[in-house]
């Protein structure tokens, strides 16, 4: 039967060794023998001695362990103490004990944390900046209830998992340190046991709000210095969803917008992003910047969307204040900011969250529920209140911490269906027996009530015919402001890359999303994902010859503004860029030299200042008010024509003529009598088009059309979109 001694050695090989799991049990100030005594692991001193705080030596300590473990007795009078260090070598330095330092998660935290319900989880978990007895340092968190031990390792203990093994609270997993001294810019990681006592690849913090390049992909400890000076906007956002106004967006890869090939063609910072975008984007017209994800990842090629720190802003660009720096600016240039965030999905990388402790905590075990074959990654356990809580946290991060104005949910499809892109027995039913993954929709539906009670508002990128997706959770809706059109941008692509001469047997590609289109309150998205993968850029999959390709892309942009929902165009879309997009390499903004390439930026900077200035183009987005056909049957001519009203029942007219024949004497019937001007023609020649139009107001003649009392007689350009408004 083992002996108390035995135990104690026991006891005192597994601290040595890094096997110990509650070390707070042995470290620090304890009663030993009957006297009350310091014990400490310093596995890379040689000798020790004990200080009191103001430096001076009480007592060498006693060496009981080969290992590094030093005793020393405290005299009841000393409530504090520090150590004294002498390396091998003769070097000595003085420190703090982490171990004198009592836990500084409050019951509060650690029961909401357990409930899954703690809002400002990235104040509490991750690394905190604090101060504990008059001491500064770092308070280190991290939820891994199945590792047998858990240490912070760094620059500030020599990358040794023996030295500060954290404290477990049991019940919530939580393991918990306070490191002195540990400051902004210290590297750390996570070192775990796992449950089969074996050490785990090193893991970076889940919470960490600042990463180092790879390969070496530590954390680093962060502490922001910001200041904030966008205090009007964030007092107007509170109570401006966006959906009665107008949202023109531009799409933005931060690596690859605009880059300095004379400095080894590198990306901007995100501060040089502040002054050199933020402009030009305000100068375009310009609603709103969206960033593909700039959480932190690991692989360029993702394009941010394989995120590993999700309460990160990417290292490639700058710091985090200098990615606050950037939202700012945006607001104080009156832009909005929406960030791609994604939920759904983590790669599988060693440093990440898969198999976090040894265990599939933030995915799921079985790989029908919890791997993604199509895209080599891991998904979310969405049925796990700490998983959930997780989460979010990081959308509460990015809009309390750096002010997002709304996260724009990636792949949503792929969470609401358990069988997506799987076959048969690739998926487990819910338990109702359908392919609905229930867990999701909930998830989703509480991250949008609980964005909305920030002021943020949320976009979702929702391919399929899934209900009432931007419609009140309360009416059973999933909650989001906004839905991504994905039908419309597929078939009205389709439509304009056939050639005008067909394209009448494809009429109804450019309508049927009228027939759909109050059912959400859709955006139309001319995305990133339209330009890449062989499929070329927008004005490569225009038909024609150049003139021709160049009207036809311009044409198709003024019907995308003449249609009722919210806006947004991938960069380079301004530039007719050419090529297809390349996330190394900068557009191509050389191609502003020529005339044709030009006016297809003027054109859009024209479309948005008209867009903002002419409400019945914006107001009445999502409702059949807003909108009302003059005719939609005129496949012969390729022509389509349309009402756009505000609150007040004022119109726009649109036309758009999709062959290259000017058309004379067009008649189409129009709301009431007067005068009408042209507010836009996609055909000026300022836009890099013929000229033709109606550039005197036209009279609207008592002449019954369309089922309407009055007619305009107009002259439609070649292949051309056109705005035209009461005078």
């Amino acid at each position: 039967m083992p002996t108390a001694e035995t135990n104690a050695q026991t006891a005192l090989d597994a601290l040595a060794s890094g096997q110990h799991g509650d070390p707070f049990a042995m470290l620090g100030i304890h009663v030993l023998d009957g006297v009350r005594s310091v014990r400490t692991l310093q596995p890379q001193a040689e000798a020790a001695w004990l200080l009191d705080r103001k430096g001076n030596e009480l007592a060498p300590m006693e060496k009981v362990h080969p290992g590094g473990v030093f005793v020393a007795p405290l005299s009841g009078r000393y409530r504090h103490y520090r150590l004294r260090i002498q390396e091998p070598g003769g070097r000595r330095y003085d420190i703090e004990d982490a171990y004198r330092f009592p836990s500084t998660l409050g019951d509060l935290d650690l029961y909401l944390l357990t409930e899954g319900s703690h809002q400002e989880i990235y104040r509490t978990l991750g690394a905190q900046a604090q101060t504990q007895l008059g001491v500064k340092g770092t308070r280190f968190a991290v939820w891994a209830p199945n590792a047998l031990r858990v240490s912070v390792i760094g620059d500030f203990n020599g990358w040794d998992g023996r030295r500060h093994v954290m404290r477990l609270h049991p019940g919530s997993g939580i393991w918990e340190i306070f490191i002195p001294r540990v400051s902004g810019g210290d590297k750390y990681k996570f070192e775990l046991l796992g449950t089969d006592g074996r050490l785990l690849p090193l893991k970076t913090d889940p919470m960490a709000h600042y990463f180092e390049p790879p390969p070496g992909n530590a954390s680093i400890v962060y502490r922001s210095a910001y200041r904030w000076k966008d205090k009007d906007w964030m007092r107007q956002r509170r109570s401006d969803t966006g959906m009665d106004r107008p949202v023109s967006v531009y799409e933005v890869h931060l690596g690859s917008w605009r880059r300095k090939p004379e400095e080894d063609n590198r990306a901007l910072s995100y501060r040089e992003l502040a002054d050199e975008l933020v402009g030009y984007v305000s100068d375009m017209g310009f609603t709103h910047i969206e960033l593909l994800p700039p959480t932190e990842h690991p692989f360029d090629g993702s394009w941010g969307y394989q995120p590993i720190g999700m309460y990160a802003p990417t290292h490639r660009f700058g710091e985090p204040d200098d990615f606050r720096y950037l939202v700012d600016a945006c607001h104080q240039a009156g832009i909005g900011v929406i960030m791609d965030w994604v939920p759904a999905h983590f790669p599988r990388d060693e440093h990440g969250l898969g198999q976090f402790d040894g265990t599939a905590l933030y995915e799921h075990e079985d790989p029908r529920k919890g791997a993604h074959a199509d895209w080599g990654t891991l998904i979310f356990n969405y049925g796990r209140r700490e998983v959930i809580n997780y989460l979010i946290g990081s959308a509460l991060y990015w809009v309390e911490e750096f002010h997002i104005d709304a996260l724009r949910v990636d792949a949503v499809a792929s969470m609401l269906y358990l069988d997506y892109s799987r076959k048969e027995g690739e998926w487990v039913p819910n338990e109702h027996g359908g392919n609905e993954n229930l867990e999701a929709v909930e998830f989703l539906r509480h991250l949008n009530i609980v964005l909305h009670g920030r002021g943020a508002t949320t976009y979702a990128e929702e391919s399929t015919a899934w209900p009432a997706v931007s419609r009140p959770t309360e009416a059973g809706g999933l909650g989001f402001t906004f839905k991504w059109n994905m039908g419309w941008m597929h078939d009205t692509l389709n439509y304009i890359g056939e050639e005008p001469v067909h394209r009448k047997y494809h009429h109804d590609k450019m309508t049927f999303g009228l027939v759909y289109a109050f059912n959400e309150n859709f955006v139309l998205p001319l995305s990133h994902d339209e330009v890449v993968h062989g499929k070329g850029s927008l004005l490569g999959r225009m038909p024609g010859d150049d003139w021709q390709r160049f009207a036809n892309l311009r044409a198709y942009l003024g019907f995308m503004f003449g249609h009722p929902g919210k806006k947004l165009l991938f960069m380079g879309a301004e530039l007719a860029q050419s090529r297809e997009w390349n996330h190394d390499a900068s557009l191509d903004w050389h191609l502003l030299e020529h005339e044709s390439h030009r006016g297809v930026q003027n054109l859009i900077k024209a479309m948005n200042r008209a867009y903002a200035s002419l409400p019945p183009l914006y107001e009445v987005d999502f409702e059949p008010a807003g909108f009302e056909w003059i005719d939609w049957g005129d496949r012969d001519n390729s022509v389509l024509s349309w009402i756009r009203r505000d609150r007040k029942g004022r119109p726009v007219i649109c036309v758009s003529n999709f062959t290259p024949v000017v058309r004379e004497g067009y008649r189409l019937g129009c709301p009431e009598p007067g005068q009408y001007l042209e507010a836009l023609n996609t055909d000026r020649t300022e836009f890099g088009g013929s000229g033709v139009g109606n550039p005197e107001p036209v009279e609207a003649e008592d002449q019954p059309m369309h089922d309407r009392p009055y007619s305009l007689c107009l002259t439609l350009p070649p292949l051309a979109t056109v705005f035209l408004t009461p005078e």
